[in-house]
């Protein structure tokens, strides 16, 4: 599934093609596991409105929508609700699951297996969401107060973060991907910056003193930095916004290296279960 970095990659690359375009119309398919809310009011929010900015809130790519300036809409039918007045602002929200994708085309591109929405835009280009495994979710917020829960790991303060954790007496990895407590972490980077804290998955929050949570904060900021600074890491089906893969898979010291050796000390890399979820860890560099 993709994480922090993987959606601001994608988030960032979407508001570099698409922030300013209007949208003109909104084709949605028939499966109804990929609509979080009701096709007809995706369609209804998202047409003849502005993309004023793309960005990432958790693990969601939002599109903050806007109508100003934007030609008003003719009255639907009897019965039915009228498009937000001009002036109104909204908010496209896409999660990607785990196999989700969010790609610019041109019209002219074959429309894939598994594309389950397409936006025309004014400039001529194409929004469309494939997801093979429809575990993706497309959903509109229509005042615009879209909120994903947990704070930003990339805007927290070191005080914030130890106060967050501190006591839990739950394994600290499953913490990290507590999305009420962070959100975005996932099982890539958790792994990841556990490892350069030197702290093991499943060791309990209470039993960490301050200066290693402390060591921890550090840890989590440094290694989703790098990873956006790589493009993400490209696992499975991950591409960004122009279908490209990321590169921070190639970076990765212990997520998916069961059995190779330690990249400091050389001891075998192993793997346990936390929670239906697999942990990697070295067991002489974490304790």
């Amino acid at each position: 599934m993709p994480e922090l970095p993987e959606v601001e990659t994608i988030a960032r690359g979407l508001h570099k093609r698409v922030a300013g375009d209007v949208i003109e119309s909104v084709w949605l398919g028939s499966k109804p596991q990929t609509m979080k809310s009701p096709p007809a009011e995706i369609a209804r929010t998202l047409e003849h409105t502005r993309i004023a900015q793309v960005r990432r809130m958790g693990k969601h790519i939002v599109f903050e929508l806007e109508r100003n300036g934007v030609a008003r809409v003719l009255p639907t039918a009897k019965g039915r609700k009228r498009p937000p007045a001009l002036g109104s602002k909204s908010q496209w929200i896409v999660h990607l699951g785990m196999t989700g994708r969010m790609v610019v085309c041109a019209p002219d591109e074959g429309v894939v297996k598994h594309t389950h929405a397409i936006v025309k835009l004014a400039s001529g280009h194409e929004l469309r969401f494939i997801d093979p495994r429809r575990f993706g979710r497309l959903s509109v917020a229509s005042d615009g107060d879209f909120e994903a829960g947990g704070v930003e790991p990339l805007e927290v303060d070191k005080e914030r973060f130890v106060t967050l954790f501190r006591g839990r007496n739950t394994p600290v990895k499953s913490a990290l991907l507590n999305q009420k407590l962070l959100r975005g972490v996932g099982n890539i980077y958790a792994d990841e910056a556990l490892f350069r804290a030197g702290i093991r998955p499943r060791r309990r929050v209470a039993t960490i003193p301050r200066a290693q949570l402390e060591k921890l904060y550090v840890s989590v900021q440094q290694v989703l930095k790098e990873a956006i600074a790589l493009g993400g890491s490209s696992i499975s089906d991950y591409v960004d916004a122009d279908g490209e893969e990321g590169f921070f898979q190639l970076q990765h010291r212990v997520y998916g290296r069961e059995g190779e050796s330690c990249l400091v000390c050389k001891t075998p890399v192993k793997r346990v279960v936390i929670v239906g979820r697999s942990s990697h860890y070295c067991p002489k560099c974490q304790r």
